[in-house]
């Protein structure tokens, strides 16, 4: 439970969350958007992996992120209800557009240029583990 909310208690790993929503993305728009090093989201991304907030997935050389809900009921609300909170927010909101500018057009950014697209992940077909 601790780890749960210590994964919540940080802005970075909010940011991450608030892009994956409901998408497997790769960690190379995670970098491009956050503008911030990929050792860091990394690190990140681990900690919420290790707080069973989020599954990894390897295609290739690139490695897909996505949110799986806590097998605690009360943890799952937890979650939900901050998913909702942080689309209300406007840094949030801003993240949100520059992921969508990058899927649009990603040949605009260096980094992304090869990069698979993010891809839409249905919510209820994700197990509760």
């Amino acid at each position: 439970m601790e780890r749960f909310f210590q994964a919540l208690g940080d802005n970075t790993r909010l940011r991450l969350l608030n892009l994956m929503d409901d998408q497997e993305i790769c960690v190379c728009y995670f970098v491009e958007i956050l503008a911030q090093g990929q050792p860091k989201i990394s690190r990140h991304l681990a900690y919420l992996r290790r707080a069973g907030i989020v599954q990894a997935r390897r295609e290739g050389k690139w490695m897909h992120y996505r949110i799986v809900m806590p097998p605690s009921i009360g943890a799952t609300q937890v979650l939900r209800q901050t998913l909702a909170w942080l689309k209300e927010d406007r840094a949030m909101q801003a993240d949100k557009a520059r992921l969508s500018k990058a899927c649009c057009s990603p040949a605009k950014f260096v980094t992304l240029q090869s990069a698979p697209r993010p891809a839409a992940v249905d919510c209820a077909a994700v197990e509760v583990r």
